[in-house]
């Protein structure tokens, strides 16, 4: 499952006046001066997938910033359900998102063109983009979606022992709510019966038949249609075979061409053709004569169907929209009358039925736990493997699971959707350190070199998100510098990846290289984005390297960085 941002289009937004940006697969990397605006366009991206807005985020001068993309999502993307949920088509794999942030600071989001809330764009648009910056807080730091993670690198095996256990969840909850209604409130209870009771009577007593206001409407109808239907069927038929003879002169014609009919086979099969019409016509005339010498006109019988109707009406209004949903309705509260008036039995019989699927709950759960255990054992062992390569190899890291469920203590609050246990990632960045929960390691080098070993590995068994990295090489230098270069760049083999960089080693592994810049007209501040070819990419990452004065000594540098990277390349 592939997710590509195609196009990116940004109106008055900050110092963006207007922009316009195409992405490519692969490793994309943003670089330019401090304050051209690189970040400006990741929050751009943050805010078109739900992210929180404001009134200052619309450029001075303008009435709203509009904010637009294009993605480009293969089958089966989870955001395929959600968006069939809400009635949104995905015509040919595209998604566009569009948020426009008025001056007053409220919000205007679409997706596909259908309007939706600020929370469902959230939801949609965060299953598309994930982004990691200095000062993001994205899944990976919630504690919360530890768990969910852990079972992604499961994968299909996994997936296939949550839909089992879930399966017996559905029915433990359902049995659950059952006992509750039974127990919890005699005085609801003896309420319920009776209002349930004097129901099934009313409907019972009305002495309904399926589809009986269908077939009254229709005879309704005809009755208070009689004169109009008699005179139209009557003059119909008087045109067929009355004075003005209409199949008579049929016959004549039909007669006349038997004459010649043996003379050429294109006139025998004519006269077969009016002979069929012909005695289609007789019949037909037969029928409608027959049908309104049976009619007979009755009042009496309409005031009954009108009076039936009303009947019917009055219990639309309580029961259902039609007779069917009615007869449905009280078959459903009569199966609820027997079991409210055989309470006792019925509670006892739930308890039983209950006990039995707390056990297959339980047996259950522990399979999940177990499978957990063993899957925490080998991502720990391949999490290390990649903090190793990023030159972190005295790091710990763990993960934590507490199941919450007893065998001999079973409790309905201790079981959820995915099971009984609870997931969080700790870290020892330094030796000697006690481990210490991911989520509350302090920000800098280290953790972004965490994250990123992270994402290394989800997005591998993930595969649904298009993945954002804001500065996340802050902090670092030389050989580690090298290593996070080559990291993003395997990450990019998987998905597509934005970088925003200040270290010419990841510059020099981009696919596609933007370089963003400002300038000041009529004073106005605008962005503007180059996507650079091989010779200015030379400049720029020479500029990367030495600051403001770029020498023949940095150009060979660069130009070294660029033929390193494209021999890593080749043999990934």
């Amino acid at each position: 499952m592939i997710v590509l941002l195609a196009e990116l289009s940004i109106r008055n937004f900050a110092i963006i006046e207007a922009l316009t940006i195409s992405f490519n697969k692969g490793l994309t990397v943003l670089t330019g001066e401090t304050g051209a605006g690189k970040s400006i366009i990741i929050d751009a991206i943050g805010l078109l997938i739900g992210g929180r807005g404001s009134s200052e985020f619309v450029r001075y001068g303008t009435a709203k910033a509009e904010i637009e993309g294009l993605f480009l999502v293969d089958a089966p993307h989870p955001v395929y359900a959600k968006a069939e949920e809400l009635g949104i088509d995905i015509p040919d794999g595209m998604v566009v998102l569009k948020r426009d942030i008025m001056e007053s600071g409220k919000s205007v989001c679409r997706i596909n063109g259908k309007l939706v809330t600020l929370t469902l764009l959230k939801d949609i648009g965060q299953s598309l983009v994930d982004i990691h910056g200095q000062h993001e807080t994205q899944y990976l730091m919630q504690p919360e979606m530890h768990l969910s993670l852990l079972d992604s690198f499961g994968g299909e095996a996994m997936e296939q022992m949550i839909a089992q256990y879930q399966t017996v969840y559905t029915d433990y909850k359902a049995l659950h709510k059952q006992l509750r209604n039974l127990t919890e409130n005699e005085q609801q209870i003896n309420q319920r019966l009776d209002l349930i009771q004097y129901q099934l009577e009313e409907i019972n007593s009305a002495e309904l038949v399926a589809n009986e206001d269908d077939e009254l409407q229709e005879e309704k109808l005809k009755l208070g249609n009689y004169e109009k239907l008699f005179n139209s069927l009557q003059d119909s038929y008087e045109s067929l075979y009355g004075e003005n003879k209409g199949i008579e002169n049929v016959s004549v014609a039909l007669s006349h061409l038997q004459n010649v009919a043996d003379l050429d086979d294109e006139l025998n099969k004519l006269q077969e053709n009016v002979a069929n019409h012909f005695y289609a016509l007789e019949e037909a005339a037969f029928t409608i004569r027959n049908y309104f010498e049976t009619m007979e006109f009755d009042p009496a019988r309409l005031d009954f169907i009108e009076t039936r109707l009303n009947e019917i009406s009055k219990l639309k209004r309580k029961y259902g929209n039609s007779v069917n949903e009615i007869l449905d309705y009280a078959a459903k509260i009569e199966k609820e009358l027997d079991m409210l008036q055989n309470k006792d039995g019925n509670i006892e019989s739930l308890r039983q039925e209950l006990q039995k699927k707390e056990k297959q709950l339980y047996k259950n759960a522990m399979k999940l736990s177990k499978k957990r255990r063993k899957l925490a054992e080998s991502l720990i062992a391949d999490i290390h493997q990649e903090l190793k390569a990023l030159y972190m190899e005295k790091t710990v890291f763990d993960i934590r699971i507490s199941s919450l469920a007893e065998e001999d203590a079973v409790r309905e609050q201790d079981f959820g959707k995915y099971g009984s246990d609870h997931a969080e990632f700790f870290i020892s960045t330094n030796p000697g350190e006690p481990l210490k929960p991911l989520a509350k390691v302090a920000s800098g080098g280290e953790l972004s070199r965490v994250i990123l070993a992270l994402k290394s590995i989800f997005s591998e068994h993930q595969g649904i998100t298009a993945i954002i990295f804001d500065e996340v090489d802050t902090g670092v230098s030389g050989r580690v510098a090298q290593a996070i270069a080559e990291k993003i760049f395997r990450v990019s083999e998987g998905s597509q990846v934005l970088c925003i960089t200040h270290l010419p080693q990841v510059a020099a592994m981009a696919d596609t290289h933007l370089h963003i810049s400002k300038e000041t007209t009529n004073k106005r501040t605008t962005t503007h984005v180059v996507s650079l070819e091989t010779s200015q990419k030379v400049n720029e990452i020479g500029r990367m390297i030495s600051g403001v004065e770029i020498t023949e000594l940095t150009k060979q540098h660069a130009r070294e960085l660029l033929d390193l990277a494209n021999e890593i390349k080749k043999t990934s």
